[in-house]
């Protein structure tokens, strides 16, 4: 069901070429509130580590983490009523007056892109072109500083084709041996995804992934007993309940679109758009949105 690390898994598909590719809206995670416009690390985050730039102050409700010049200030209006404690002290200072520090530290992000690579989504120029949005997103990524891992999912199973990694070349040669055929696991490539995210999640806790899924939404194969669809609705709905960020592309052609990819979507809680999307003017503005909303 699971294979790691190896695009030609199955030497029964069609391989295609890359499409061309493009400039494509950036897409933000809510991290990039903050974002830096020119190439570099994508993001400040908030840490709750003592390191990174302090920006302001809060009550410590106990943190070890003490802003002193912001303590000192909140204790500042109370010195006349504690004349009794400033007999012994310059200062008084109470549990209640302490502060902590808020630090961001710059960090990466993780794009993990989830590709369905099976007949049912892509004739031969609906995947080149599916390639090249993929190769598009990628350069992005290599220009913030990103991390990147891809799936693909296909016949029976899900592939890790590249773990999460800095080399988004390494990503560009894999995306290119994928090859094109066989059914739908869906399911089986979104139960990859959550289980690749919750580690990364573990590993970089101040990271807070992007996954982007390229599909038309129509799964035909199960891991389990549930129907095919349902199944893969739940693994995204779990996916969802774990507060990752999605983005659902619709590869399907507008002409025979069933509204499957829709539906995906809405079970990850996710903005879909179409592969001509890609291109629009108002897809950064409009993602940028979706990422940001609670």
């Amino acid at each position: 069901m699971f294979a790691s690390q190896n695009a030609n898994w199955w030497d029964g598909g069609q391989k295609v070429k890359p499409g061309e590719t493009f400039a494509p809206r950036k897409l933000d995670t809510p991290l990039d509130k903050l974002a830096r416009k020119q190439a570099g690390r994508r993001s400040e985050t908030v840490t709750e580590r003592r390191r990174g730039r302090y920006i302001k102050a809060r009550p410590a409700n106990g943190s070890t983490d003490i802003a002193f010049d912001a303590t000192i200030r909140a204790a500042a209006p109370y010195q006349a009523r504690r004349e009794e404690k400033r007999q012994r002290l310059a200062f008084a200072i109470e549990k209640g007056d302490l502060q902590k520090k808020i630090r961001v530290k710059r960090m990466a992000n993780l794009v993990l892109f989830l590709v369905d690579a099976s007949w049912s989504m892509a004739v031969a120029e609906r995947m080149n072109a599916t390639k090249g949005a993929i190769l598009s997103l990628l350069t992005d990524a290599y220009q913030r500083r990103d991390r990147v891992g891809l799936i693909v999912f296909q016949k029976d199973r899900a592939t890790l084709i590249l773990p999460p990694t800095n080399s988004v070349q390494l990503a560009q040669r894999a995306l290119v041996d994928i090859p094109v055929g066989g059914k739908t696991p869906l399911s089986a490539g979104l139960l990859m995804a959550g289980d690749i995210l919750k580690r990364e999640k573990t590993s970089h806790p101040d990271v807070e992934p992007l996954l982007i899924v390229l599909t038309d939404g129509a799964g035909n194969v199960s891991i389990g007993t549930q129907p095919p669809l349902e199944e893969s609705h739940h693994f995204a709905e779990l996916i969802a309940n774990e507060s990752v960020k999605s983005v659902v592309i619709n590869m399907e052609h507008a002409a025979f679109d069933q509204g499957l990819a829709q539906q995906l979507a809405d079970h990850l809680k996710a903005p879909c758009y179409s592969l001509a999307d890609m291109k629009a003017e108002n897809l950064y503005q409009a993602v940028q949105k979706e990422m940001a909303r609670k």
